[in-house]
């Protein structure tokens, strides 16, 4: 167990270019906020950072980007762990606790193709077409409503990634718009995917700022960055995937917003072969989120989720 300097604050993060890029957004904003005070980042490999070779769905995903800096942060060696939220499981160790949720960037997906492609939309790519992903969400909800592409899956950072699509390798990549912003790479988005096509993660766009329960000076700190409209919609996008016992590997897609105090969520189970869809949405009292969340969840099981969700369990070895 380390020991802290008074007035220093020790700020966990991944070292890809991504979560350092967040993470220091992160420190800025601290530091402008509480001058007085150093802010130090230490960074951590995790698991889904060493294994590229392997599609994320056959790692299994708990805790697959987070375990290492939950270790530290319980053995007190960083006060707070920078995450992007859809990679926070929901249901986090004894002892630690969601302590911020950022303002969120747009959540939605977005469209990257090859120079020989610039011609097309989603919807208008050739049969054949091959897309890449690493997401069972995306790639279900894709085979859904375009059966004639092909997906191949797609490990590495975004930069990694780009050099493979450019090198032609693929035809087109599936993203999270918000990295590409937050990277400068938001030219490379060619076309952002309606929510009705592709709903996206949950906690997608958001950073979700992870500390220990009992550590008040720490939580005191991160209040300057809490976002309470974007907690709004993430916890009940969490609570709706903790309901349905899903993790960031299963294809459960959610979508929210707010209007007049009122929030609503939509949200979607799907079958690996996107045959499969059950589909719904609710509203809410915006002070009652994970209320909102459970309840949508139950009434997709209702609805027939549950066949869809042991099948999924079954075939990723649950």
């Amino acid at each position: 167990m380390a020991t802290t300097p008074q007035g220093v604050t020790r700020i966990g993060s991944r070292k890809s270019q991504l979560a350092l890029v967040q993470t220091y957004w992160v420190r800025d904003q601290l530091q402008s906020h509480h001058p007085g005070h150093t802010f130090e980042v230490q960074t951590m490999s995790t698991q889904g950072d060493k294994i590229l070779d392997v599609a994320l769905a056959k790692i299994g995903d708990k805790g697959l980007f987070t375990k290492e800096l939950e270790v530290g942060l319980l053995g007190a060696d960083i006060d707070f762990a920078v995450h992007s939220l859809k990679d926070l499981p929901t249901q986090l160790p004894p002892g630690l606790t969601l302590g911020a949720v950022t303002e969120r960037e747009n959540p939605a997906d977005a469209l990257v193709v090859h120079t020989n492609y610039q011609g097309y939309q989603l919807e208008t790519l050739p049969e054949g077409t091959v897309i890449g992903t690493s997401s069972l969400r995306r790639l279900a909800q894709l085979r859904h409503h375009f059966p004639h592409l092909q997906f191949k899956d797609v490990r590495g950072n975004l930069n990694t990634r780009l050099q493979k699509l450019d090198a032609g390798e693929y035809d087109a990549l599936i993203l999270a718009a918000a990295g590409l912003q937050r990277l400068g790479m938001a030219a490379r988005i060619h076309q952002i995917i309606d929510p009705e096509i592709s709903l996206h993660a949950v906690g997608q766009g958001a950073l979700g700022i992870e500390c220990r329960t009992e550590d008040q000076a720490t939580l005191g700190l991160l209040q300057v960055i809490h976002h309470p409209p974007t907690a709004a919609q993430c916890l009940a996008e969490r609570s709706f995937l903790r309901a349905l016992e899903g993790g960031c590997q299963v294809p459960i897609g959610v979508h929210t917003h707010i209007e007049d105090n009122a929030l609503t969520l939509t949200g979607a189970v799907l079958s690996l072969d996107g045959q499969a869809m059950v589909k719904d949405q609710l509203t809410g009292p915006l002070t009652e989120p994970e209320t909102l969340g459970a309840t949508l969840a139950q009434r997709l099981r209702d609805q027939g989720a549950e066949p869809i969700l042991a099948s999924i369990f079954a075939e990723v070895g649950r």
